[in-house]
C-alpha cells in the first residue's frame, strides 16, 4: 500500500499550501486566515518517483476552546495515528511560538518519525531561518517555500526516507469508485449524512453553518461496491457571500458537482425549500449529473403537514420531476440505506450501454403512439437513433427537419427513452441531427438547380474576364465564313 504522510502544525502556517503543491492540485483552500482547514483532506503525490498520500489537517490549537477547534484536534490526531511519516510544518517568519512546542509534544508522544519543514523561508538563509527550531527535538529543520515549490521535493524524500520503494503493484488504482456530491444549503445535515453512509465521525459536523469550508473526499466501500464521497460547503445566495474564503468554498462545490457521477441535493424539512435550493440543483442539472433529493429531519415533521411539505417539492422542483425524493433522517439513520441504494442504482443507469437497433425500436414505437407535430406545414421525420455518451446518457436521433423538433415533444422522447432502459435519476440529452434529403421537394430541386446555374454562369464571366479578345485590323477580313 501507498505510504501515508501527514501535515499537521498550528494555524495558518501555509499546510494547504504545500498540500497543494505535493499533490499538484488545487484541492484545499489557501487564504491568509487562520482556521481555514478544518477537515482532513487527501491528494495523491503528484511526483512519480515518490508516490504516496498527501493528508492535509487543520491547525492544532493547543488549548482547544469551542467546539469547531476540539474537533479540529480530534481530526488531526486521527490524520497522525493512520500516518506513516508525519511533517511538522512551522512559519519561518514567525520564529517559534508556544503553538510550535505542543505539536512537537503531540508528535513526540506518537512515536512516528517526524520531518520538520521551516516555511516560508525565500530570500532568507536556511541556517539563520532554522536556528530557533533546533530546541523542538525533531532533527535538522529543512526550509522549504510551499508557495514557490522550493525544497518541496527534498522533504518528501526526506519524509520517505527508509521505507520500501513502491513497485507497480502498489502504486496508486485508477479511480473507478462512485463518486457522490453531497449539496444543499448551510447547516442542513450535509456532514453528518457522510458520518452516517461511512459509520464513523469522518468529517465535522456541528449545529453552526459553514463548518465545512473544502470539499471533502471520503472513500469507502459498501456492499462490495467502491465509493467516494464528496462531503462540500453550503451553498448560500451570491448576494450574501462576502467572506472570500467562503466564495472559495462555493467554487469547490461547483467543482464537485462537475467531478461526480451522483448529486444528492439535501434539503432542510423545517426550512422548506428555498430559492438557493432550486438554483443550485440547476447547476447540477446542466452538468447533466444523475440527481437524488434527501429531505433531511424528516423525522421532527409532524404526520399531518408531512403531504404539505411533498406538494412543496413537487411544485418548486418540478423542472427535474426525474429526481427521486428520499426523507431521510441523517442523524438516525432513517432511509439513509434506501439512499445509498438508489445512488447506485442511478450509477448504473447513468452509465448504462444502449445499442443502435434498441433505441431505434423505443423511438419508433413512440413515434407510432404519437407523432410529432408539423413544423410550417412540413412533416418531421426521426429515421434513426444511437448513443452518443454517458453521465448523462446521450442519445443522437438523425431524420430529416429532426433540428425543428419542439420541445414538448423533446421531453415526450426522453421520458419515453428513460423508461425503455430505466434511465434512473439521470437526465437524457437528446441530440437531433438533419440529414440530407437528396430527394427534396420540386420547389427544393429547382431552388438547387438555380443555385447550380448561378454558379456556373458566374464562374463563365470571371473566365472570361481573364482572357483579352484577339484585335483585327481594319479593312482585313477576319477570317471567319459568313454566315
Amino acid at each position: 500500500m501507498l505510504p501515508i504522510v501527514a501535515l499537521v502544525g498550528r494555524p495558518n502556517v501555509g499546510k494547504s499550501t504545500l498540500f497543494n503543491t505535493l499533490t499538484g492540485t488545487h484541492d484545499a483552500i489557501v487564504a491568509d486566515v487562520p482556521g481555514v482547514t478544518r477537515d482532513r483532506q487527501y491528494g495523491f503525490s503528484r511526483d512519480a518517483a515518490l508516490p504516496c498520500v498527501i493528508v492535509d489537517t487543520g491547525g492544532v490549537v493547543a488549548s482547544p476552546r469551542s467546539t469547531v477547534e476540539q474537533q479540529m484536534r480530534a481530526q488531526t490526531e486521527r490524520a497522525i495515528a493512520e500516518a506513516d511519516r508525519l511533517i511538522l510544518v512551522v512559519d519561518g517568519r514567525a520564529g517559534l511560538t508556544a503553538e510550535d512546542m505542543a505539536v512537537a509534544k503531540l508528535l513526540h508522544r506518537s512515536g512516528k518519525p517526524v520531518v520538520l519543514a521551516v516555511n516560508k523561508s525565500e530570500g532568507m538563509d536556511a541556517g539563520v531561518i532554522g536556528a530557533d527550531f533546533h530546541r523542538l527535538g525533531l532533527g535538522e529543520p529543512l526550509a522549504i517555500a510551499a508557495a514557490h515549490g522550493a525544497g518541496c521535493h527534498a522533504l518528501l524524500t526526506r519524509a520517505l526516507d527508509g521505507l520500501d520503494p513502491i513497485t507497480d503493484e502498489e502504486e496508486a488504482p485508477q479511480d473507478d469508485s462512485i463518486r457522490i456530491a453531497v449539496i444543499g444549503r448551510p447547516n442542513v445535515g450535509k456532514s453528518t449524512l457522510v458520518n452516517r453512509l461511512i459509520g464513523e465521525e469522518r468529517v465535522i459536523a456541528t449545529d453552526l453553518p459553514g463548518t465545512t469550508r473544502d470539499s471533502i473526499f471520503v472513500p469507502f466501500e459498501r456492499d462490495g461496491r467502491r465509493f467516494t464521497l464528496i462531503d462540500t460547503a453550503g451553498v448560500r445566495r451570491r448576494a450574501r457571500v462576502e467572506d472570500p474564503v467562503e466564495r472559495a468554498s462555493v467554487a469547490r462545490t461547483l467543482q464537485a458537482i462537475d467531478a461526480a457521477h451522483i448529486v444528492v441535493l439535501v434539503l432542510d424539512a423545517h426550512a422548506g425549500i428555498a430559492e438557493q435550493d432550486a438554483s443550485v440543483l440547476g447547476l447540477a442539472l446542466r452538468r447533466g449529473r444523475a440527481l437524488l433529493l434527501a429531505v433531511n429531519k424528516w423525522d421532527g415533521i409532524p404526520m399531518d403537514q408531512r403531504e404539505a411539505v411533498r406538494n412543496d417539492l413537487s411544485l418548486r422542483l418540478d423542472f427535474v420531476p426525474f429526481a427521486p425524493v428520499h426523507t431521510i433522517s441523517a442523524r438516525h439513520g432513517t432511509g439513509v440505506g434506501e439512499l445509498a441504494a438508489a445512488a447506485v442504482r442511478a450509477y448504473d443507469a447513468a452509465m448504462r450501454d444502449m445499442s443502435t437497433p434498441q433505441l431505434t425500436r423505443v423511438m419508433e414505437k413512440a413515434l407510432e403512439a404519437h407523432q410529432p407535430p408539423l413544423v410550417k406545414g412540413r412533416r418531421i421525420k426521426l429515421r434513426y437513433a444511437h448513443q452518443g455518451g454517458r453521465n448523462p446518457p446521450r442519445i443522437v436521433i438523425h431524420g430529416t427537419q429532426s433540428s425543428q423538433t419542439p420541445d414538448a415533444y423533446r421531453r415526450y422522447l426522453s421520458n419515453v427513452f428513460r423508461e425503455a432502459f430505466d434511465l434512473y435519476a439521470s437526465p437524457v440529452a437528446l441530440e437531433f441531427r438533419s440529414d440530407a434529403n437528396p430527394y427534396g421537394s420540386k420547389d427544393e430541386r429547382a431552388a438547387a438547380a438555380r443555385k447550380l446555374a448561378a454558379k456556373k454562369k458566374a464562374g463563365v464571366q470571371k473566365a472570361a474576364r481573364r482572357v483579352p479578345r484577339k484585335k483585327v485590323a481594319a479593312g482585313k477580313p477576319s477570317g471567319r465564313r459568313p454566315r
